[in-house]
């Protein structure tokens, strides 16, 4: 990839193309809306909870609140648009190596706007670090550091036999 290239002109995705850029579709996509992304730096993403999601009668039918696992999943969604936003990694699958510094501070509920800041501190060979810090009303409401691995990339680095 020539970063050199890449410059810092900001872009932005609607539901059309954050599928374009990853492989998440429902009912596990969790994002709405990725704007303010900066290529390789960092992208801003947006979640509205509506009371119509399918985990809120199960999580939990008298206090409907959004599970953990949706709230870092949002985190990740959002982090990986920093580098599949460039067109050479439209579509390339990514799975987790590692998740730290989890933090959950505050509920979210229906009817929430979750706003997820993403940053990329790192992106060589097919490995991405960075972080995410999720906010409702200017709160924050959950935060979590990440090493996602494309495995395509890391592929076309494997020694030939």
């Amino acid at each position: 990839m020539d970063v050199s290239k890449i410059d810092d002109t900001e872009l932005s995705f609607d539901i059309a193309g954050i599928q374009k850029c990853q492989c998440n579709r429902h009912p596990l996509l969790f994002i709405d809306k990725v704007d303010q992304v900066v290529p390789l730096k960092s992208a801003r993403g947006k979640k509205r909870f509506t009371f119509n999601e399918w985990f809120f009668p199960a999580h939990y039918e008298d206090d409907p609140n959004v599970p953990g696992f949706i709230q870092v999943e949002s985190l990740v969604q959002t982090f990986i648009m920093t580098f599949l936003c460039i067109d050479e990694n439209h579509g390339k699958k990514t799975s987790f190596v590692k998740m730290d510094n989890v933090s959950y501070r505050r509920k979210i509920i229906p009817g929430d706007t979750l706003i997820i800041n993403a940053t990329l501190k790192r992106f060589k060979r097919g490995i991405a670090t960075g972080g995410a810090v999720s906010y409702v009303d200017g709160e924050i409401a959950c935060s979590a550091d990440f090493i996602v691995a494309v495995p395509d990339i890391l592929d076309s680095y494997k020694p030939s036999s």
